[in-house]
């Protein structure tokens, strides 16, 4: 059998076979919103994310960087200075407890860390399957889910987690998991609206009806095709949660409660505990756990609220290219005739 030719002489290359190459993958996914965005999108997006990874690895590698552990109060034998200035010894100066500043911020990094990646996990955990059942069921069941919801947004989230967080604390010997636990109280119902609200729209949906009718059970229908259609807004909502669960954490820990000093580093403890000392001007005790939160909550909030412009359509704003045409594509320039003259 001899191979065809086409016009030009060459031989035609035969279809290719088999499926169809996968595209990308979960690093294009990540790198999409970044690929989207332009301007100031694209600033907030960068800034906040080169932040949060510096963040991140000093968490992670905490061990290795600070200098002595977060409880550490001597080195050689010598005990630190209480309230000692910034030396050699101690870069960022030592507390009223003797404890290193740099040791103990840098600690505080993986505290919020960990306690971000709970309460976050835990509020996707309880909020995002409540909001679907509460919205796709509806009724009675709607009703009462809502009902409790609103109840619980209706207090001041700082409140709520103060009052979780006492409740806890006799219950769960993880200062830790009680933070995490009442911040995720704070967080479950923002979830749940969102998510309950979403799933109104998309349950009347065709494909919802066609899955109706094909003998699909409600169960099968939420996990294969309302969840992947209703968790859009969700990550954006996250970020922004993020970022306020850091001030959250700060709150709870200026206010003793959720982690004891002796169990981990703090930024709002330390906070607490350098109150007094901004008065006789000992100001590195406050200002390095102070920037810390600043920090923190600043990335978080950079990346969420450059997510939310990009992945939002009635935000999003693409960039136009302007039309280049050249004048030999179109002939050359001649003035206007009319038909009288063209006649």
């Amino acid at each position: 059998m001899t191979a065809t030719t086409s016009v030009t002489g060459a031989p035609d290359t035969p279809p290719t076979t088999g499926p169809p190459k996968r595209r990308g993958g979960i690093l294009s996914k990540i790198a999409a919103p970044y690929k989207q965005s332009h301007g100031v999108q694209r600033f907030m997006l960068v800034t906040g994310t080169a932040v949060s990874l510096i963040i991140v690895l000093l968490a992670i590698f905490a061990p290795l960087i600070a200098p002595f552990s977060f409880d550490t109060y001597q080195a050689d034998g010598a005990r630190f200075p209480t309230q000692g200035e910034p030396s050699d010894v101690n870069p960022w100066g030592t507390t009223v407890q003797g404890f290193d500043v740099m040791s103990r911020t840098i600690y505080g990094a993986r505290t919020a860390l960990e306690v971000l990646i709970l309460a976050v996990v835990f509020s996707l955990a309880i909020g995002v399957p409540l909001g679907l059942i509460s919205g796709y069921v509806g009724g009675w069941l709607d009703r009462i889910m809502v009902l409790i919801m609103d109840a619980l947004f209706a207090f001041p989230y700082l409140l709520l987690a103060i009052v979780a967080a006492f409740l806890l604390t006799n219950t769960i010997d993880s200062g830790i998991v009680v933070t995490a636990i009442a911040i995720t109280v704070v967080y479950v119902p923002q979830y749940f609206r969102v998510v309950r609200a979403s799933t109104l729209s998309a349950r009347e949906a065709t494909y919802i009806e066609a899955a109706r009718a094909m003998g699909a059970k409600p169960s099968t229908i939420i996990r294969k095709y309302l969840f992947g259609n209703v968790v859009q807004s969700v990550p954006v909502i996250a970020t922004l949660n993020a970022a306020d669960a850091i001030l959250t954490l700060a709150g709870l820990g200026f206010l003793g409660l959720g982690i004891q000093p002796s169990e981990a580093a703090e930024w709002g403890y330390d906070l607490q505990r350098a109150i007094a000392d901004a008065g006789a001007g000992i100001w590195w005790t406050a200002l390095y756990p102070g920037l810390g939160i600043v920090l923190a909550v600043t990335a978080l909030t950079l990346v969420g609220e450059g997510l939310n412009d990009v992945l939002n359509p009635t935000l999003r704003r693409r960039r136009i290219k302007r039309p280049v045409i050249s004048s030999s594509a179109v002939g050359p320039a001649s003035a206007p005739t009319t038909e009288r003259e063209a006649g």
